[in-house]
């Protein structure tokens, strides 16, 4: 508010003052450049400006969604007070950076979003995370996501146990992931740092935990093993990851050509 009080009384002050040219004019106004100088010394370009009048560039943004339930729907595990900062305000600076990265550089039009995942980390991390919670969640997979878990960890304690582990040690702000190894076709738990999207290795995303303190801070503080815990027990959403994972074995058995990154 200062500021623009400063800046209108500068402009005011400026206003009142009026020009009068001194007489005679002084020696630089009535020299004359010599033509390298006055002159440009290359060909000026021809102007096409002509060809283009009328022609508007059209551009595609990406939207801020809302979000998949309502804000207070995770409640007491997650307040409304921390989805409203973590989605209005970190998700949406993600998506207005990826609207600017569109607008800069004409080689993403047409990339599927598993494409600008791989460049753009932080725009689909988010969108993941926040369909992995889910109001009255926290019980066990559904269809074959279950009987992959006991496969590929032994049981399904016992990968709940490494997975709430691997949070814990992740040093740093970060994300774990359950993914789907292509080549292997088996699951697995892996650790980024900051906003790296296990995309760029080829894994694909079945379900992921937020360790950015932004996600946990203002109902946790620093009780990162409380939040992790609860994400565990009581926020993650089963049948949305089983659903993924029915997604990601058709895209590697059958060969889909979209990843399932949502």
């Amino acid at each position: 508010m200062s500021w623009s009080s400063c800046g209108s009384s500068s402009i005011c002050s400026w206003s009142s003052i009026s020009y009068v040219p001194h007489d005679p004019p002084s020696k630089l106004l009535k020299r004359r450049f010599t033509p390298s100088i006055a002159q440009p010394r290359w060909k000026p370009r021809r102007d096409y400006s002509h060809i283009n009048r009328g022609v508007s560039k059209v551009f595609g943004y990406y939207g801020l969604k809302n979000p998949p339930y309502k804000l207070d729907a995770l409640e007491p595990y997650l307040s409304r007070r921390t989805l409203e900062v973590h989605w209005g305000v970190h998700h949406r600076g993600y998506v207005e950076a990826l609207n600017k990265q569109l607008e800069k550089n004409d080689t993403l039009y047409g990339c599927t979003m598993d494409e600008l995942i791989k460049v753009s980390y932080n725009n689909g991390n988010p969108f993941i995370e926040f369909n992995n919670a889910a109001q009255e969640a926290g019980d066990m997979p559904t269809l074959g996501l279950l009987q992959q878990i006991e496969k590929d960890f032994g049981s399904f304690t016992n990968f709940k146990e490494k997975f709430i582990e691997a949070a814990l040690t992740l040093f740093g702000s970060g994300w774990v992931w359950l993914v789907l190894k292509r080549d292997a076709k088996c699951l697995a738990i892996v650790k980024t740092s900051n906003a790296i999207n296990p995309l760029v290795w080829n894994d694909i995303p079945i379900m992921s935990l937020d360790v950015w303190e932004h996600s946990y801070y203002l109902d946790y503080r620093n009780d990162k093993a409380k939040y992790v815990n609860n994400f565990m027990n009581h926020l993650v959403s089963w049948n949305a990851a089983a659903v993924r994972m029915v997604r990601a074995q058709a895209f590697v058995n059958l060969g889909e050509p979209k990843i399932p990154v949502a």
